[in-house]
């Protein structure tokens, strides 16, 4: 059979505690302590790895906090065609796959990561930003390829299948959904392997399990696809 890559995306709103961090605990634990905290450090993060080590589910996780607390935030990613300038009212910078900017979202980045340092009564706005290379591997302008080595770097990990099997497994008793060895390994085989689009994929299999009042089974998922 043909292997299917579905990019089905996010069944849910990207959080903090909806993302398994397995090997990546530290960074994970440092996003939480900054959003957390009310005396917030100044100094930037960064996190990169390959696609698949959840590194854009982190940076829509924290906006979402900052959100719900009201704040002000700037995001950029290699998406945002004309790019405004740095408001002062913002608490916190966000860049998502730094690696990707063209020329002139660059220079934003360095804008914003410059006006972001600067002191506002104060309080110096924070910048978190994410590439899937190391900083010194990043084909971008020297100014601001440093600058995002210069704080927090974490590099995330994908998870193995082992722990992609915990968390579909720990998802489905979630939904009390009895999920086979057979079908978590077709599942694994012939569809993108990112946990969030595995994550979708249960919850879709889910519901069509539900309205036809079938067992989740193979034929179950082949029927589903060929009704989409």
């Amino acid at each position: 059979m043909r292997q299917l890559a579905l990019d089905i995306g996010l069944a849910s709103t990207p959080s903090l505690d909806n993302f398994f961090a397995g090997p990546n605990l530290a960074a994970v634990d440092h996003l939480r302590l900054w959003t957390a905290s009310s005396r917030r450090s100044p100094v930037p993060t960064y996190l990169w790895g390959e696609s698949g080590s959840g590194k854009t589910h982190l940076l829509h996780a924290v906006h979402h906090v900052l959100k719900e607390q009201g704040a002000l935030v700037g995001w950029l990613d290699a998406h945002t065609m004309d790019p405004p300038g740095f408001n002062d009212d913002w608490t916190a910078v966000l860049m998502d796959d730094v690696h990707l900017y063209n020329s002139e979202q660059q220079h934003t980045a360095f804008n914003w990561f410059v006006n972001a340092l600067t002191p506002r009564s104060g309080m110096p706005r924070w910048v978190l930003a994410t590439g899937a290379l190391p900083p010194a591997d990043l084909k971008l302008r020297d100014d601001l390829r440093t600058r995002l080595g210069w704080g927090h770097v974490h590099a995330l990990q994908v998870l193995q299948e082992p722990e992609r099997r915990a968390v579909l497994r720990q998802a489905a008793d979630a939904r009390g959904l009895f999920l086979s060895d057979d079908v978590m390994s077709y599942m694994l085989n012939r569809f993108s392997r990112d946990l969030g689009s595995l994550m979708q994929l249960l919850d879709n299999l889910d519901h069509y399990a539900l309205q036809t009042q079938r067992a989740l089974t193979i034929p179950l998922v082949r029927a589903m696809l060929e009704n989409e």
